[in-house]
């Protein structure tokens, strides 16, 4: 049956976009709000097309192009794109108040601030120098100042009223006088163009500037000349720099993907680190989830950090710091080293282990171009005690593999050189190698461990994959491949070994029986995602061997890792600093899994934003056209049950018991004085029975036959389906009947009970159809067994119910002799099970 997605895809089946993790800031300038209500300040971010607003959840969606500048204004935020839209926004409502359009080869606005006391005005400035006052609320021109020669970079609003500080490409800072049109004073920053302003409120009269080196400047504005400087404080140019109304401290963002909180209460004037919150700087390359919950995203990015996300919420992330050569860095100081001389560079594979991290190190990594591997430790968020390397070495190793056991206790590494060694993560002692002196006669592409510590597996550039004794450190198996390997991937649950092949083919391996299968393996050992180049991302199932699931991202995916509990999928990507999130949409909701045609061709889909999309629709079943439907009864040989509660079968044939025991001892007592009742209608619900003209007419105390004789609704349908043939609508009244309805209903099917044999044989033909279809099995068994106990006296008196009990019983001893024959089957199957486990 060919599938419906045969020619063009419809997106992913199974993955949808959830949101990005480790996204903070960039190059846009931030904004600081202060609450009234709530008495604190606010913090805005840009990160792309997106706004990051903290302690507020507000979003706006208009911008065909990034957004360059951000501007509160009262009740108004002002945003500025790169195309040349300025856009005034409600702040309340999201809506937009008013936009301006610019030719950004006439006036490209670089920088806005609004003059303080000037009310409803915004001063813009041109990447071409020069300056321009408006009116938002009337959109007019006001002003337009010539500037000086230089692309405008910043403005900023100075303590004094009328007074700006401007910032130019050439490093130049001028303090300006906008009602007077006059310069005040100037200075020249020597680290380049100045990136960000901003003038300390708390008292003494301070500039702040920043430079695209990363580095900040103090300038005095009395005695016109530098004070102090920060260096370093951001790896990439300063975006903004703000500091707090009346407070000593002072806020910064940027393009390395920081929020960083600085406190000035150093001798001479000097600020320290307060708080920060940040992400990678550069594109993260590798990552892996930590511990079993799967709660935590482990990465490592081109910065050369190790950091941590939490996947259910920012507070829980931690950042690990880069490798470093000499963790003694004072030393190494006052020899004349730099700090950036002593850091390692980028982590090429690392692997990490919970079960001993509170003992000792769980993380073990690889660097680049390095031969040495590190460890951390996850708990105090530092490099760890020990680097590993092995005791004789060439000098152009590189460390190329790692893998950790699953009781933390070892860590097994290979090299470039071929040698694969093993490593004691609590003393960091070499405890040998495998083969002699070399595992592969190549570069080792992957090594892995499995569950009990039996077997290592590494993977060569030779083409082999071997199979080595943990303990004993020989060799046992290999396995020739077709073609050189690029990674390795083992799932320790299952004992498969996934391989990915530079002929870009795929290969997995049951290390059981050391053979190659052509089946490919999530969590559950059942799927196996893989990420490519030409930005796919393939779901396999190993059962079938097939490709069930295919989509395209825009940016080309380098790392993936699936979630423990599998309900998220992680991925990282070229250019991307974010981590993105994927849900798993088969926990939600049924999802059909089929393979897919070989004539597929996917489409893209879009990647997570910085937040879960609002218009995301949840998995229905009406959603899934090919959802499987249950059948109300998978076959014959199998029973289904009515899914009702015990106590409405299974006391059925003990309700006299119950009554006696419920049986009050003494009668109840009338009250006092008693009040007038009202009669009421029989049923769950009270309600009150309103008595007719009649009978209040006819208050007659002789009792009426008729009304005695009259039946009940389930006889009367019990009669009507001897006819038609179908019992529906009997046995429903009795599935919405009690114990006590049911006895009462069964009791009166007898002639003294105001029934006849008809209603008796009917009933027989109504539990016999139920055993026929296998429907209700529990209900037929008790309503079955009543029926007996009240009625069998007048049964075995008439001859045509005796023949239908005949025919009755045979079909229940037929059926239970199936339904045993299962029961039988399936107990020696789990006692075979049980007695393996043994």
């Amino acid at each position: 049956m060919p599938d419906g997605r045969s020619l063009a895809g419809g997106g992913s089946s199974l993955f949808s976009a959830f949101r990005v993790l480790g996204l903070y800031s960039n190059h846009v300038p931030h904004a600081v709000r202060f609450h009234q209500k709530h008495r604190e300040f606010y913090l805005v971010t840009a990160v792309g097309k997106c706004f990051h607003t903290y302690n507020v959840v507000m979003r706006y969606q208009e911008h065909k192009h990034d957004v360059r500048l951000l501007l509160p204004l009262g009740d108004h935020l002002v945003s500025a794109d790169s195309g040349g839209d300025v856009i005034v926004w409600d702040v309340q409502g999201g809506d937009i108040y008013l936009r301006l359009e610019f030719n950004p080869s006439s006036f490209d606005v670089s920088a806005m601030m609004h003059p303080s006391t000037y009310i409803n005005k915004v001063l813009l400035g041109s990447s071409q120098g020069a300056l321009q006052l408006w009116n938002i609320k009337t959109s007019k021109l006001l002003f337009s100042f010539p500037g000086w020669s230089a692309a405008v970079t910043v403005l900023q609003q100075s303590p004094a009223v009328d007074v700006v500080g401007v910032g130019t490409a050439t490093g130049r800072i001028i303090i300006h006088n906008i009602r007077l049109d006059e310069t005040l004073m100037s200075f020249k920053q020597d680290w380049g163009p100045i990136s960000s302003l901003a003038f300390r409120t708390d008292g003494p009269p301070i500039v702040a500037s920043g430079s695209p080196q990363g580095h900040i400047a103090f300038w005095d504005l009395e005695r016109r000349q530098i004070v102090t400087q920060q260096r370093h404080a951001h790896s990439t140019a300063v975006a903004a720099a703000t500091f707090l109304h009346g407070e000593p401290l002072l806020i910064t963002t940027g393009a390395d993907n920081a929020i960083k909180i600085w406190i000035f209460d150093q001798e001479g004037g000097g600020a320290r680190l307060l708080r920060s919150r940040q992400g990678h700087s550069a594109p993260p390359t590798t990552i892996h989830h930590h511990g079993n919950d799967g709660k935590n995203l482990l990465s490592a990015g081109q910065d050369g950090t190790l950091q941590s996300f939490s996947t259910v919420h920012e507070r829980f992330n931690k950042n690990l710091g880069h490798g470093s050569i000499n963790k003694k860095k004072e030393k190494n100081k006052k020899k004349g080293l730099f700090y950036e001389e002593l850091r390692l560079p980028a982590i090429t594979a690392f692997t990490s282990a919970s079960a001993r991290q509170s003992d000792w190190d769980g993380i073990v990594a690889c660097h680049r171009g390095r031969l040495l591997a590190t460890t951390w430790n996850y708990q105090r968020c530092t490099m760890g005690a020990h680097q590993l390397q092995p005791p004789v070495t060439r000098r152009d190793g590189v460390a190329t593999a790692v893998d950790i056991t699953s009781c933390g206790n070892f860590a097994v590494i290979g090299s470039s050189c071929g040698r694969v060694d093993v490593y004691n993560m609590q003393s960091g002692l070499h405890r040998g190698c495998y083969g002699d002196e070399k595992a592969h006669s190549g570069v080792v592409r992957g090594v892995a461990v499995d569950g009990l510590n039996q077997l290592t597996f590494t993977l060569g550039s030779d083409w082999l994959l071997k199979f080595w004794c943990f303990k004993t450190k020989k060799q046992e198996e290999q396995l020739k491949l077709n073609a050189a390997p690029a990674q390795m991937k083992l799932h320790r649950e299952s004992g498969m070994l996934a391989l990915a092949l530079d002929d870009f083919t795929l290969l997995v391996v049951d290390t059981e029986n050391q053979t190659g299968r052509q089946e490919i393996y999530s969590p559950d050992g059942r799927w196996l995602v893989t990420v490519a180049m030409d930005c796919t991302i393939r779901t396999w199932d190993l059962p079938s061997g097939s490709l069930v699931d295919c989509f395209l991202v825009a940016m080309v995916p380098m790392g993936v890792s699936m979630s423990p509990t599998g309900d998220f999928l992680a991925t990282t990507h070229v250019d991307s600093l974010g981590i993105c999130l994927w849900t798993n949409k088969s926990l939600c909701g049924p999802v059909s899994l089929r393979p897919l045609p070989a004539d597929y061709q996917p489409t893209e889909t879009t990647l997570p934003g910085v937040t879960a999309e609002e218009s995301e629709q949840e998995v229905t079943p009406e959603e899934v056209d090919d959802a499987y439907q249950s059948a109300e009864q998978l076959g014959a040989e199998l029973v289904t049950l009515s899914l009702l509660p015990e106590s409405r079968w299974k006391s059925l044939l003990h309700l006299d018991v119950i009554k006696r025991r419920n049986k009050p001892v003494a009668p109840p007592a009338a009250p006092a004085a008693a009040p007038f009742f009202l009669p009421t209608v029989p049923g769950l619900t009270p309600q009150f029975a309103a008595p007719s003209e009649t009978e209040e007419k006819n208050k007659s105390k002789v009792v009426s036959l008729g009304s005695v004789a009259e039946r009940s609704k389930f006889s009367s349908a019990l009669e009507s389906s001897l006819q038609s043939g179908s019992f529906d609508v009997p046995l429903r009244l009795l599935k919405d009947s009690g114990p006590s309805a049911v006895s009462i209903e069964l009791t009166s099917l007898a002639p003294e009970g105001g029934g006849s044999s008809s209603l008796l044989l009917a009933f027989i033909q109504m539990i016999d159809s139920m055993l026929a279809s296998g429907r209700d099995f529990d209900l037929a068994h008790g309503y079955l067994a009543l029926f007996l106990k009240l009625h069998l006296r007048v049964l075995s008196q008439d001859p045509v119910a005796m023949e239908a009990l005949l025919r009755l019983s045979s079909r229940l001893e037929g059926g239970w002799a199936e339904l045993r024959a299962s029961f039988d089957q399936s107990l020696c199957l789990l006692s075979y099970a049980k007695s393996a486990l043994l």
